[in-house]
């Protein structure tokens, strides 16, 4: 909303134009006892976006609070522009996951494109270089034009970003149900390297030193991106396009580049932080309050790209490729002589000042003075209500699900064909994602794998998550994400080091919605314990609904382990024919929430998969120790689809087939979803060492060397395909739906 001339303080009381920004009539009058007097115009911006729920976490801190943040390699948890972890020798790996949905939602191509700009900043505002992008994305059925529409720029938007900047995207999960038709979620993380003596801070100490801004030209988009984040999206949402900020991945590259030279090479940097959610408004207080500083800043020297910009609307600006620096005083030409050379802006506009306050001149007059901490720290804090949903009890008590199955074989081809299981091809093809030649395994595999260059090192990174279960039961569906995103990088040789984590809900007003929240966090909390895999940091997207109907549950985990050594890199692919196919994990009849059971029924109930954490903890392990004694030829987790899915995905290379035999009960065997299990092919020299370092593992069949699936159970072949049927329905599904009539 635009004023040509801003309202009066008693204007705003009096009409409540707060409620416009997003404040409550509590928190306006919180405001008032905190600074003592009715706020003006700019100082009740300042406050809305610093207390909503994008920026403060005024909802979710106290769920928040029960996760583990620390652990003998982290080096930085939750409170900084991202988390990092030691990785030895002197370096350590800098990683967090953001989301923008809503912003996705309204303006696809964009919204995308600077989920992707904001998260690389946060890295590198840090200190580390960023090596790869990773992201999570979220859409309802595609079988109708919108959601096609959304999905198309959602992932040109990412890989536009992602490919201009010189990044590789490798990797991520794409998941589609109808509870996203109206709200897509689009989460995007990077991950990044330095060196320990590079770690930097956002705060802003020192008084007399001085605030700088560097980057981009401030404008008038992306203006109460924040409060936008922080509400429900309606059929009015349209008008919030304006609220949308533009990228430009170039002048993102300078930055990144000018910004990395700053922190090498100068040592009068005190503080840099990006200028995300909330802009100048976020950086300015959050740095401060850090500190247990002040800051008071001239807008006059704010560098503008539109003309007569009200103070209010330079605060609130979201406009992208920006960050504040605090330099000792006395030596700010060195900063400018790095951004000029980089052909960027870097100029004082502030000081750090003893008085724990914000101020804020603007044509000579103080427009705002608010003290720091109480935007930056001192946001209410509520403890929402929380109600068990009767839906959770109906589907605890609800009778459980048998599917009927008539053709193995065709229920295999149609599962490969779902959308979620099928080929993500279409997706990451757009992505560059083997630019700086580090990519060692690209997407497509359990998760990705970058070389950590001149050393013996990599980094596996992953994101996850299946939000059918946490939907059925939120606690049991948090252990599971959790878990296997950590199966992943079991699979790929890596030791789990940690998550960051992206907690994507619907509006926490409402008890059903915190009761999930709640539960989910507590199971996530328990699993991140056990694993050994502490929270860095992450996001927390609430509001997800639109019209009143919420998302699915959608805790997303981005996770990365270590790789000690190249030679563990391990992929899901079968090598060679000859090796012994295994099955790590016994299998129940276990299909609540399962891809099975959605394709059936075209809807999920009943009981998520039961998962003991302590069992998942001893396959894990044993599983990747096999791998690093070199046992493993391939490695691969059970999840969606079940067993046969998990075959057929491990035939997609092209170079082998599997001949497999079952017992029990055929269908559960095929297609049920029961955890902690994993599909793996062992040379058979190398048989009795794997066996007796996995006490879980079943042999189940071999590698063959010519291209088909065959099945047999009870010494009857029950199904049988060859890859080029597989391959066929596992590829072509998602490019068929998209070209598709609605």
């Amino acid at each position: 909303m635009s004023y040509l001339h801003e309202p009066t303080a008693e204007q705003i009381q009096e009409q409540k134009l707060y409620r416009e920004m997003g404040l409550s009539d509590d928190e306006f009058g919180l405001v008032q006892s905190i600074i003592g007097r009715l706020p003006n115009w700019t100082e009740t911006g300042l406050f809305s976006v610093m207390w909503s729920e994008h920026c403060s976490y005024k909802n979710s801190k106290p769920v928040l609070r029960k996760f583990p943040v620390d652990g003998e390699r982290v080096l930085q948890g939750p409170g900084e522009g991202a988390g990092v972890v030691d990785i030895g020798d002197g370096q350590a790996v800098v990683f967090k996951i953001e989301s923008h949905n809503h912003p996705s939602a309204i303006e696809p191509y964009q919204g995308a494109a600077t989920g992707v700009g904001g998260i690389i900043r946060d890295i590198f505002s840090m200190g580390a270089r960023p090596v790869a992008l990773l992201n999570s994305l979220r859409f309802g059925e595609l079988t109708s034009s919108r959601v096609k529409y959304l999905f198309e720029e959602v992932v040109a938007g990412i890989a536009g970003y992602g490919n201009c900047i010189g990044i590789p995207t490798v990797g991520g999960e794409v998941q589609f149900d109808a509870s996203y038709d109206g709200n897509p979620l689009v989460n995007a993380m990077c991950v990044g390297l330095i060196d320990h003596k590079d770690i930097q801070k956002g705060q802003a100490k020192g008084a007399g030193n001085s605030v700088m801004y560097v980057g981009a030209r401030t404008g008038r988009d992306g203006i109460h991106g924040a409060t936008f984040a922080s509400e429900e999206l309606t059929e009015a949402s349209d008008e919030k396009r304006p609220a949308v900020q533009v990228g430009d991945p170039f002048m993102e590259k300078l930055l990144l580049e000018a910004c990395l030279e700053l922190i090498q090479n100068c040592d009068a940097l005190v503080g840099i932080q990006d200028m995300g959610a909330a802009g100048l408004t976020s950086s300015s207080a959050e740095m401060a309050s850090k500190a247990g500083m002040g800051i008071e800043m001239n807008l006059d020297l704010v560098p503008q790209r539109e003309l007569n910009m009200t103070a209010y609307e330079m605060m609130l600006s979201e406009s992208q490729e920006r960050m504040l620096i605090v330099m000792q005083k006395g030596r700010e030409q060195e900063a400018i002589d790095i951004f000029e050379k980089w052909g960027l802006e870097a100029v004082v506009v502030g000081t750090v000042i003893e008085e724990k306050q914000l101020r804020l001149l603007h044509h000579g007059e103080v427009v705002a003075d608010v003290p720091v901490d109480a935007l930056a720290e001192e946001a209410p804090v509520y403890h929402k209500p929380s109600k068990e949903p009767e839906m959770f009890s109906q589907f605890q008590n609800e009778e459980a699900f048998v599917p009927t199955v008539e053709s193995k074989k065709d229920t295999l081809l149609e599962l490969l064909s779902q959308p979620t299981i099928a080929s993500k091809s279409w997706v990451f093809d757009q992505y560059d994602y083997m630019v700086r030649t580090n990519t060692v395994v690209p997407p497509g595999s359990d998760a990705a794998v970058i070389r950590i260059r001149e050393t013996d090192k990599a980094l596996a990174m992953t994101t996850d998550c299946n939000s059918r279960y946490l939907y059925l039961d939120p606690e049991t569906g948090g252990k599971i994400a959790v878990a296997e995103a950590a199966r992943n990088l079991v699979c790929s040789g890596a030791e789990p080091l940690a998550i960051t984590d992206c907690l994507n809900y619907g509006n926490p007003e409402k008890p059903e919605i915190f009761w999930q929240l709640e539960k989910s966090t507590d199971g996530m909390s328990e699993a991140c314990r056990t694993l050994s895999t502490p929270v860095i940091g992450g996001n927390v997207s609430l509001y997800n609904e639109t019209n009143g109907v919420a998302v699915y549950p959608t805790p997303v985990i981005g996770m990365v382990g270590l790789v000690h050594h190249l030679d563990h890199i391990t992929t899901q692919y079968f090598k060679t024919p000859g090796d012994l196919i295994y099955v790590i994990g016994e299998t129940h009849q276990e299909f609540g929430g399962s891809e099975l059971q959605k394709m059936q029924l075209g809807k999920i109930s009943g009981k998520a998969p039961a998962l003991n954490l302590e069992t998942e903890v001893k396959r894990q392990k044993q599983l990747l120790e096999a791998i690093q004694n070199g046992l493993v030829e391939s490695a691969h987790d059970v999840a969606e689809g079940g067993l046969a899915v998990a075959l057929a995905e491990s035939m997609m290379n092209g170079n082998t087939g599997a001949s497999v035999e079952l017992r029990g009960d055929l269908v559960s065997a095929l297609y049920s979803e029961t955890q902690s299990r994993f599909l793996v092919s062992v040379k058979p020299e190398n048989a009795e060492a794997f066996e007796a370092m996995n006490e879980d593992a079943k042999q189940i069949g071999f590698v063959t060397d010519h291209a088909v699936l065959r099945i047999d159970h009870e010494n009857e072949e029950v199904l049988a395909a060859t890859y080029d049927e597989l391959h066929s329905a596992w590829k072509g599904a998602i490019p068929c739906l998209l070209t598709s009539k609605a």
